[in-house]
């Protein structure tokens, strides 16, 4: 048997192992299917095939992994499209590790395309789009390798080097005529990838949040630069960085250790109405990532309505209720990894009165202080505050003294009995759960009403939008201003409100996000209707420009980008249609080969002696000087044979038959002379050139 270019197999691995991993990065397939797919990676590469030997065996573990699989599925706690994706994988796995034939190798590359289908299924994100492209890349080259290795004869090398080149060429050929394709060729719908619920390969929720906030603690999560909200604006602001406050909830309640919610759960709705609206809402469409880990929806300060929910959950996208909570939370009613839904806002200067959602329980607790508040908090109060009573100003007073006195650390070792004393008189140093904490604390222990807020802090912008990160979790301070209602105070010095993360990283973990933007917008998201407006911005005549006489007429010719594109369509078109020319053009090379087979065939029938590597020409000419009788049949036949494979001048009808007929009478006059003589020693033939 042949052995295999080991080449080869390798990129038919490696093509496995990327159709693998566009279905890995989704996050859900289980982690013993990861693990046995990557464990037969790595076998494959080492060119360890197991499955030779133990082929019942295998067959065997796959079948107790379809039951695994199976009963998983009917129980519930695996959806069908998971399954059937750890099953296709776990196939491309044993046909890796077993013998490498043909059969192998086709289940290898079919089972490719299953597990390529399976991750549009499961997740269609760009880390998904670059293994799709690496499957295709190797895969490619493989099969191609396959095709070359076929034609060399046993024994001799394959000439890798001499191919790859042209490979190449036709692999990009191929991907560009695949991306024109996909722009160009209409459609009515595009739905093939699989919801946007994907959590992604090792990901975990980080910026959750919890029904209490437990005062203390290192602020670890300021350093995480993962994205966990997305959000569109209308208006724009059109500001590179946001200085925005995103509220998630509320707390009124605080017991010298935590706050909490003396209210819990209210109505349920399509939408919820926590403000009365204005004229000038300003409007948000939002997309929390599975990063983001909680069922708490966020809007920009102070959100009037929130609602439109959908839930992309792992099969299939649901449209979601949401619940108003205790201290202003609304919460999605279903479980999913990520949310998209819409909300409102009031301008930052608008007056908001109390709000209509605050029940008399939760009013109460706006003065409320912990049984047991340290008394040293309230005398500090009113030392800063020297008989301030107007609530905003002395908020903004308390504040101003907090960012000038205490420092900012995200350092908190250990865990004292009273986190507001050891902020406040012993470290003086804390995150802005502390600083929020104690202005809220200051200013009930003066009569005033505030509570906690909780929510992130910033925003950056990317591609025409904005994008929060579970480092810009941030705490602060509402302040019940008569007539005006809750406005913010931030104790937390400036600098200190964002995301605390490395630099670096959060640019990196942009520029990933706006290229993941554009794959969404562009790709995933690609319609009929994006066909139709980039047609339509083509041949769009240009706009007058800013200035020109009122009177002056549009021009009626198409704009440059028009006439750019037509040349482009036209020079392909030409080079196209010259291709074809080349492809038709080699009929008649391919009709010469095939008479110099059937010549080739005559004359090894009649054991005509050739010498080694002799060609036809060359057979002629030996003939012909020798003086050999078959000369005159072969030295026409020769030249119309050279003239038509190299020459450009096709044999014309029936003269291919002519010729082989004449020569085939020539042959038998020699067979019948030799019969009269002792015959020949026929020596070794050859291919002719």
């Amino acid at each position: 048997m042949k052995r295999p270019l080991r080449l080869r197999l390798v990129l038919r691995d490696l093509a496995a192992g990327s159709a693998f991993g566009a279905m890995a990065v989704s996050g859900q397939l289980p982690l013993w299917a990861l693990g046995l797919f990557l464990g037969a990676l790595v076998l494959a590469l080492c060119d360890v095939r197991l499955v030779a030997r133990h082929s019942r065996l295998s067959a065997l573990g796959l079948l107790v992994a379809a039951v695994l699989l199976g009963l998983q599925l009917t129980s519930g706690a695996m959806n069908a499209v998971v399954a059937a994706c750890s099953f296709a994988g776990l196939i491309a796995a044993q046909r890796m590790l077993s013998t490498p034939d043909a059969a192998a190798e086709g289940q290898t590359h079919l089972t490719g395309l299953l597990m390529v289908a399976g991750g549009a299924a499961l997740s269609g994100d760009m880390t998904y789009a670059l293994c799709l492209i690496a499957f295709g890349v190797l895969a490619s080259l493989s099969l191609a390798l396959g095709v070359v290795e076929a034609a060399v004869p046993d024994g001799e090398p394959v000439p890798v080097r001499a191919v790859m080149r042209p490979l190449s060429a036709g692999l990009a050929f191929a991907v560009a005529g695949a991306v024109a394709f996909f722009v160009l060729f209409p459609r009515l719908n595009w739905a093939m990838v699989g919801p946007r619920s994907a959590p992604g390969l090792g990901a975990v929720s980080s910026a959750g949040y919890s029904n209490t906030v437990r005062l203390g603690g290192a602020g670890t999560i300021k350093g995480n630069p993962r994205v966990v909200l997305r959000a569109t604006l209308t208006p724009d602001p059109e500001r590179d960085a946001l200085d925005a406050y995103w509220v998630g909830r509320t707390y009124d309640t605080f017991d010298g250790m935590e706050w909490a919610n003396v209210v819990g759960a209210k109505q349920t709705e399509r939408q919820i109405t926590l403000r009365p609206a204005s004229d000038t809402l300003l409007h948000q469409r939002i997309e929390l990532l599975p990063a983001y880990g909680a069922r708490t929806l966020i809007a920009l300060e102070m959100p009037s309505r929130l609602g439109n929910a959908m839930a992309h959950t792992p099969t299939g996208t649901r449209s979601s209720p949401v619940q108003l909570q205790g201290g202003g939370e609304v919460r999605f009613t279903i479980a999913a990894p990520s949310y998209t839904y819409e909300a409102y806002s009031l301008p930052p200067d608008a007056r908001t009165g109390m709000s209509a959602g605050l029940v008399q329980a939760e009013r109460d607790q706006l003065l409320a202080v912990p049984e047991h508040l340290d008394p040293r908090v309230a005398r500090l109060a009113a030392q800063v505050l020297q008989g301030e009573k107007e609530p905003l100003a002395a908020a903004r007073k308390l504040a101003a003294f907090l960012q000038r006195d205490y420092a900012y650390t995200l350092e908190q070792a250990g865990t004292p009995e009273d986190p507001l004393a050891d902020f406040l008189f012993v470290r003086k140093a804390g995150h802005c759960e502390h600083f929020a904490t104690a202005l809220t604390l200051m200013l009930r222990t003066q009569g005033i009403g505030a509570r906690l807020a909780t929510g992130f802090y910033g925003g950056t912008r990317v591609d025409g939008g904005y994008l929060v990160r579970a480092g810009d979790a941030h705490a602060w301070t509402h302040v019940l201003v008569p007539g005006r209602g809750f406005v913010t105070v931030d104790a937390t010095p400036p600098s200190n409100r964002t995301s605390q993360g490395s630099v670096l990283l959060e640019k990196l973990l942009a520029f990933y996000e706006a290229v993941e933007a554009r794959w969404r917008n562009s790709v995933v998201d690609y319609s009929f209707r994006d066909q139709f407006e980039l047609a339509s911005a083509l041949v769009r005549p240009p706009r007058r420009p800013a200035g020109s006489p009122a009177n002056e007429a549009p021009s009626r010719l198409p704009p440059p980008r028009a006439w750019v594109t037509a040349a482009v369509v036209a020079f392909v078109v030409w080079r196209a249609a010259r291709f074809a020319s080349r492809w038709t053009g080699r009929a008649p090379t391919l009709e010469a080969t095939r008479f110099l087979d059937r010549v080739d065939a005559l004359l090894q029938r009649a054991h005509v002696p050739r010498m080694e590597q002799e060609t036809l020409e060359d057979l002629t000419t030996r003939l012909a000087r020798d003086g050999h009788p078959l000369a005159l049949a072969m030295t026409p036949l020769t030249r119309r044979y050279l003239e038509a494979r190299f020459g450009g001048r096709a044999l014309r009808e029936g003269e291919a038959e002519h010729l082989l007929a004449t020569l085939r009478r020539a042959l038998d006059a020699e067979a019948a002379r030799r019969a009269v003589k002792p015959a020949g020693q026929a020596g070794p033939t050859a291919r002719a050139s």
